[in-house]
């Protein structure tokens, strides 16, 4: 087992590696940037190294900012957490070249599923059904309307190197095709340096759902159940719940072996998640493979009972998993709690956190890196808190975050959790959940009646 293990991340994602480490007896490393210095993950590390200025790429990024901190404090592993490096093949590569372990996959693995055209490809190869589309990456406009036309309207344009909704678009007629390509294109090569493009059908009123699967150094892979992510803001997950309310039976036993069958197919190393779009009709179809421990992780440990980060470091440390499948014995809704206003199209919302108070009881859960007197800096992700519920049910899991949300107080800054409130007084949420749309007709002064509540 690993002595210390340096976590090149911020945030809650540290302080909750940090804590699982200390269960386990391992010494920790945080890295800061100097905007992070007052940030809960650099005081309950062991050690923790000052790595750059507030800049991403002058800290959080820098990778060999990262492994000077490394080489100073001796650590013998990473844990990259999720965002940032998580999922960047040269920072694995390197960390094996030092001799230190990237607790993760491989720079392969990471590089077959990153790149979505080959991750598209290798599902292929494996019968993983996939949305119809391109074979690989479009050439030209012209191209795009002939494999248009083909697969019909609408379709959807994508980044090879995309993520977070970037250099993503919709196209609904031929007419518009043109504009959202150029579109698409100059914004994945701001956003990746990479403006690389394939098209897809687009599927309508789709669910979001993603299983977690295991994978250990010696072939064995496994999956731990599925997790709901559909109500989303511009690609962006703001609420995940396990298990799916859409979800069948038969239905999990088909997605479930699908994504052990996508692990299989790269022998896959560690935590990871297979996301899927499932239309209607409950036809599902591979999306793209995160090679890492997603934000939403949470509702899985609440459902099965079992720690994903201790996971990913017994698999790291050679480890041997049991090849047993888990199966959601509670129910479990997570909601991301955002420095955003939601009524001003979840315009961020940094700034000093004045009062902030937490809720507790049986089966409420907070992972957050934030206190009272905490200033919520203007540099990263706006992501502030997660609130985890379990229950018995899915009603009795609602009827609790309800109670958990009017517990939970921040002042001086906006948040979600207004919106969260009112969301889980919807009607069709209440139901069998809903689709990745959903937003898009959503009344936000529904919102105004929850702001001082």
């Amino acid at each position: 087992m690993f002595k210390k293990i340096l976590i090149a991340n911020r945030g809650e994602i540290a302080l909750r590696i940090i804590r699982t480490c200390k269960e386990m007896g391992i010494s920790t490393v945080a890295v800061y940037s100097t905007a992070d210095k007052e940030s809960l993950h650099v005081r309950f590390a062991d050690e923790a190294v000052c790595i750059g200025p507030p800049s991403s790429a002058q800290s959080y990024l820098d990778i060999s900012k990262i492994m000077a901190a490394v080489e100073i404090t001796n650590a013998d592993a990473v844990h990259p957490g999720y965002g940032f490096l998580a999922e960047n093949a040269d920072f694995a590569e390197v960390c094996e070249s030092y001799g230190v372990k990237f607790i993760g996959p491989s720079a392969s693995m990471i590089q077959q599923m990153g790149d979505k055209v080959t991750a598209k490809e290798t599902m292929i190869a494996a019968n993983v059904p996939v949305v119809p589309g391109s074979d690989g990456l479009v050439a030209d406009v012209k191209k795009g309307l002939e494999i248009s036309k083909k697969i019909g309207y609408p379709v959807i344009i994508k980044a090879t190197a995309g993520g977070g909704g970037k250099g993503m678009r919709i196209v609904w007629k031929a007419e518009d095709f043109e504009n959202q390509w150029n579109m698409a294109r100059q914004e994945a090569k701001a956003s990746f340096g990479n403006d690389g493009i394939y098209i897809e059908k687009f599927v309508e009123e789709p669910r979001h759902i993603e299983f977690q699967i295991v994978g250990d150094q010696y072939g064995t892979v496994a999956h731990m159940s599925e997790r709901d992510c559909s109500l989303q803001r511009r690609h962006q997950k703001l609420l995940e719940e396990s298990p799916s309310p859409f979800m069948t039976d038969e239905l999990r036993e088909k997605m479930g072996q699908a994504a052990i069958d996508a692990g299989k197919s790269i022998n896959y190393e560690g935590v990871g998640t297979v996301e899927f779009l499932v239309d209607k009709h409950r036809n599902f179809y591979f999306m793209e493979m995160n090679t890492r421990i997603q934000v939403e992780h949470p509702v899985t440990e609440e459902v099965i009972d079992h720690d994903l980060i201790k996971e990913q470091i017994k698999i790291a440390a050679g480890i041997k998993i049991s090849g047993k499948n888990y199966y959601p014995q509670l129910h479990a809704i997570e909601v991301r709690i955002n420095a955003e206003d939601s009524l001003n199209d979840f315009r961020p919302s940094p700034g000093l956190i004045k009062s902030f108070h937490s809720p507790k009881g049986h089966g409420v859960r907070v992972d957050t890196h934030v206190y009272a007197g905490y200033a919520v800096p203007p540099y990263y992700d706006s992501m502030i808190a997660k609130l985890i519920c379990k229950a018995q049910t899915r009603k009795e899991c609602i009827t609790k975050m309800k109670r958990a949300l009017d517990e939970f107080i921040v002042e001086g800054i906006h948040t979600t959790v207004p919106f969260h409130k009112a969301i889980m007084n919807e009607e069709k949420f209440n139901g069998e959940g809903v689709h990745t749309g959903f937003l898009a007709d959503f009344d936000f002064d529904k919102v105004k009646k929850y702001l001082d509540k």
